[in-house]
Formats: C-alpha cells, structure tokens, sequence
C-alpha cells in the first residue's frame, strides 16, 4: 500500500500500539518482503510501515504491502517549505524498532561509511540508537566473502545495531551462501533487555515484541 505522502499520525505513549519501520532494499531477498510484513502483522499489538529503496521495488508488488510504503519520492513531496514536516526526521521519531530485512551490499556499504542519499538511508543516518534496530545481509557469497563486508558489519554492530547473520543457502545465482537468514532463524535471534531479561524475537510465534521492546533498553 503506497504512501499518500503523509507524515506517520502521532499518539498517545501509553495508548499506542509498538511500532516496527522495516526497511527494504535492493538484493533479490526483497521478494520476501510481503511474507515478512504478514508475519509481522500476526504479532498482536504491532504497528508496521515500511520504508523502500527504489532498487528494492523491482522484487515486489506494492500492491501486496498491506501497509503504509514511503519511498523517496515522498520525502519530497511532503516537504514545500521551511515549517513542513522532514519525512526520514518524523519515521525516526515514530518507530519503536527498525528492521532493515533484506541489507544488500550498497546500503551496508552507505549505512557504514554515513551515507544518507535516499529515504532508508537518512531514517538510518538519523537513528535514536537507544532504540533497537536490527539488519539482515542478503547478497551474493563472492560480495559477501569480500574482506570489506567483515568491516563493514563490524561497524554496523559496533553502532550497536544488531545483525542477524545471512546463512549458506544456494542463490538464485546458483552460487551457495549470503542468503537472508530464514524467517525462523530471525525469530530466534535473542535481544537482552534492561540487562536481565532474554526475550525470544519470533516472528510467527512470540507474541511480547511490543512489550519486550517498549523499554527501548537492550543490547546484544
């Protein structure tokens, strides 16, 4: 469901659902964007939005998003003048939890050299990170094989962003490995919260995201 050119409505802390930003780009695991959004739909208490590289809408069909979709088009279009709302300033203010699913090559590469040339990137660029966000490499073994990639995550992780590792899966290339990890192995992945509580992120079956997160407290 493509954005109107909206800012995200506001609400009241203690009355609003838990809002998760996914952020999608341009590796061929975009395809799996739809699933991934229904999964996270099923989680109750949950408000989704996503927000797409241009390069990533080749993979999927806007019209399967059942959510609000901004691209960079809307940023644009939404700002006129100086007292109009700065759209990446307002989805960083709005989301709880960012969950960039699939992370490719070029936006690993913008996100930890401070690149912010598109909507994704400056929503990244601006994070509050005393709130999680959470990225999944996806691309092909030789990119993601290369020494710089090790670098790069590193910074990524040392940001404090916390990386749920692709795995050896056969391509569409045919090549074996840099596949986006399975939806089972995201849900597995653990988050330590206000330094006592191990909470069990699972997208088909945990059903405390909202209130697993809402302290935005958490480390790896």
């Amino acid at each position: 469901m493509e954005s109107s050119a909206s800012c995200p409505a506001a609400a009241a802390p203690l009355e609003r659902p838990f809002r998760v930003l996914v952020g999608v780009t341009g590796s061929v695991a975009a395809l799996k964007l739809p699933l991934l959004v229904s999964r996270l739909l099923d989680i109750p208490g949950l408000e989704v939005a996503v927000v797409t590289t241009e390069r990533a809408k080749h993979f999927y069909s806007p019209q399967d998003i059942p959510v609000t979709l901004y691209s960079d088009a809307d940023e644009w279009e939404m700002w006129k003048c100086r007292s109009d709302p700065v759209l990446h300033i307002d989805l960083r203010r709005w989301a709880d939890l960012m969950l960039v699913a699939p992370l490719d090559a070029n936006t690993l590469g913008k996100v930890a050299s401070g690149i912010c040339d598109n909507l994704l990137t400056c929503v990244i660029r601006a994070w509050d990170c005393r709130k999680p966000l959470l990225f999944c490499p996806a691309m092909n073994t030789a990119m993601w094989e290369h020494p710089i990639t090790a670098q790069q995550v590193g910074l990524l992780r040392a940001f404090g962003y916390m990386e749920i590792p692709c795995v050896a899966k056969k391509l569409v290339c045919g090549d074996e490995g840099g596949h986006l990890a399975s939806l089972t192995a995201q849900g597995r992945k653990r988050a330590q919260l206000c330094g006592h509580t191990s909470v069990c992120w699972d997208l088909g079956q945990t059903h405390s995201l909202s209130s697993a997160f809402s302290s935005g407290k958490w480390k790896s």
